[in-house]
């Protein structure tokens, strides 16, 4: 099984200016996972893009991921404040 979120974790590392603010926790079950991304205030709009096309192309290779192993995912997107 994946460890998602260090599998997050190591997509959105690279998009940030402050990576030790970085936090990602993983909760629920074997089947239903939720994901929760805290970055900097000042990151958030890199790691959601312009019209959230970056967090979309996150979710989408995640899901992709978790759907091989019947798993529901699902990420959740926030600044630390």
């Amino acid at each position: 099984m994946v460890d998602y979120e260090k599998f997050v974790g190591d997509l959105v590392k690279p998009l940030v200016l402050k990576p030790e603010e970085l936090v990602v926790k993983q909760f629920g079950s074997d089947e239903n996972i939720s994901v929760q991304v805290l970055v900097d205030a000042d990151d958030l709009g890199r790691v959601i893009g312009k019209k959230g096309r970056i967090a979309n192309a996150i979710r989408t290779i995640a899901y992709a991921c978790a759907a091989k192993e019947g798993i529901r995912l699902e990420i959740t997107i926030e600044s630390i404040q």
